[in-house]
């Protein structure tokens, strides 16, 4: 009986527990429909806000670049198109149009009708939008050009009308039973002001736009537009791109076009980096610290500049620096690899290629002692990465590198440690003319400084 009776609880149990397990899945699954859904109408971001807290606040950002475009004399086009034929050509296009957006980061506001919205800078802040949303415009004007000549023969049957601002926008979410992320402020308005101003197969930009972005786009002064509470306000039509950052065609940016880009969003990245190893680093890496990170980000420019070497090749050798220390963060024994690893995780955010990234791996491998660079690249961080050496404030650094190795069972006395220095010193080379040109001379000084110091100490302990 008392068999029968745990058989039988065990039993119910086990089916307790089975329905337990598909109410949870469905639970799962649910959730996942809801987070797929929101992430259709929203950021990504906005959307988990939403999930987790139920709500989400109202943001203001001070730059962001707002883009309307809208398809000229839509209405005259509907009476000579057939209806079906017309949405698949206006579905098409805006289909080329998100693929254009998504690949700049951009984020899209919404269609309605034949107009399209969206804006660059949110919801992530950045210093790219401006060229960024440019970029998209006149690549969204090569797509209609494509568009009309494989649908039309050629003939401008649709005709696109563009309009942008930049400056600062409130952004959050609106609605009830539909939700959207939504955008306004003066920025919005005159982004608005510049389509409607617009001509057809124009963009059309304000002042505040165009001083962000004319050194990258072929630009022309088109007069001025009254503005409700800002007066008149300066308009240009963007040609294209300029020509020594086009491929054949106006439309088309190069590699040399992206790479400026990357530049620009070089100073994104280096904000991100640098506040976390403020806030991240040990506080016993007496050398290996924010300073020393600056420091060689700083050098590795100066050098790369003065070796003349072309402006990706400056990127890469900038954003190593950035990365080499990072890995303290981890590990000290194995922070070369570490910062490896790091540069892997966050540099396909700021947009650099798998090859860029692979190219940045070697130059922060560079930086191992003994330095053995095989390339310029390495050479210039290796050298700036010891550039103390020749500088006259060798003294106080070398102690601080001395305090920190110290402190990690790494060296031993003062005295062993100068030792060291002096053998380093005498073997030490650096490797591009620019490095010896600044610091040879000095690292001699510094050398027989240290020698004397020690046969000082040295007589002073035989007496």
């Amino acid at each position: 009986m008392i068999l029968y009776v745990r058989y039988y609880y065990t039993k119910k149990s086990f089916a307790l527990q089975q329905k337990l397990f598909v109410r949870t899945e469905e639970l799962l699954r649910e959730r996942q429909k809801t987070e797929n859904l929101l992430s259709r109408v929203l950021p990504r971001e906005k959307a988990k806000e939403l999930i987790d807290q139920g709500k989400v606040d109202a943001q203001k950002f001070q730059m962001v670049t707002v883009l309307f475009a809208d398809i000229q004399g839509f209405t005259k086009i509907t009476d000579e198109i057939n209806a079906d034929s017309l949405i698949d050509q206006l579905d098409r296009l805006f289909f080329e149009f998100d693929s254009i957006v998504e690949k700049y980061g951009i984020e899209k506001i919404k269609t309605i009708g034949d107009a399209y919205m969206c804006a660059g800078g949110i919801p992530h802040p950045n210093r790219t939008n401006p060229f960024e949303v440019v970029a998209a415009a006149v690549e969204m004007m090569g797509c209609m050009q494509k568009l009309n000549q494989q649908l039309n023969n050629g003939k401008e049957i649709w005709e696109l009308r563009i309009g942008i601002d930049t400056g600062p926008v409130i952004a959050g979410i609106v609605g009830r039973n539909k939700l959207t992320y939504d955008i306004w402020g003066t920025t919005v308005n005159i982004a608005s002001r510049m389509e409607s101003a617009s001509e057809p197969g124009k963009i059309n930009i304000s002042e505040n736009t165009y001083l962000v972005v004319r050194d990258l786009f072929e630009c022309k002064f088109r007069g001025k537009i009254p503005i409700k509470n800002k007066g008149d306000v300066n308009m240009y039509f963007v040609e294209g791109f300029l020509p020594k950052f086009s491929e054949s065609s106006r439309y088309i940016p190069n590699n040399d076009f992206r790479v400026e880009l990357q530049l620009v969003r070089l100073a994104d990245l280096e904000e991100f980096v640098l506040e976390k190893l403020e806030k991240g680093l040990p506080k016993n890496l007496y050398y290996h610290n924010l300073k020393h990170t600056v420091d060689v980000y700083t050098q590795v420019e100066l050098i790369g500049r003065a070796e003349n070497i072309p402006n990706e090749d400056l990127l890469l050798v900038r954003t190593a620096a950035l990365f080499h220390d990072m890995g303290h963060l981890i590990d000290y024994a194995t922070h070369e690899e570490m910062s490896v690893k790091m540069a892997h995780e966050i540099l396909p955010r700021y947009g650099y290629t798998p090859e860029q990234i692979a190219r940045v791996a070697e130059i922060i491998m560079a930086t191992k002692l003994p330095p053995k660079p095989k390339n310029i690249l390495e050479e210039i961080i290796c050298d700036a990465d010891l550039d103390y050496l020749g500088r006259t404030d060798f003294i106080p650094v070398s102690n601080a590198l001395y305090k920190e190795l110290h402190e990690h069972g790494m060296v031993g006395s003062l005295h062993d440690w100068n030792l060291i220095q002096i053998d380093f010193i005498q073997k030490h080379q650096y490797f591009t003319q620019t490095a010896r040109r600044l610091r040879n001379v000095n690292k001699d000084v510094q050398l027989k400084n240290l020698k004397r110091w020690m046969n000082e100490l040295e007589n002073d302990t035989s007496l």
